[in-house]
């Protein structure tokens, strides 16, 4: 069964986002996150990761967003998974 996702981007500063089941990388310019629905790409500068629960799937990212990109290729492994192997 797949997680519901929701993406709700305030003021282009402030972006909360559901459904999340990893993420991969990130960086001030790159957040890379995936859900059931495809691997989501946040770009932008300043960006930082205010709150993440991969139990609850849900990720808070901070900064000036550009844009957000979807698409379907999935990882075997996310970056949190290998840092905690």
């Amino acid at each position: 069964m797949q997680k519901p996702n929701t993406v709700m981007l305030e003021n282009r500063a402030k972006l909360t986002i559901t459904g999340v089941r990893d993420v991969d990388s990130f960086d001030e310019q790159n957040v890379v996150a995936y859900t059931d629905y495809g691997q989501l790409t946040i770009q932008g500068s300043n960006l930082s990761i205010s709150q993440l629960s991969v139990e609850s799937g849900d990720l808070l990212v901070e900064g000036t967003i550009s844009s957000l990109l979807y698409t379907d290729n999935r990882p075997n492994e996310g970056f949190f998974k290998r840092l905690f192997r």
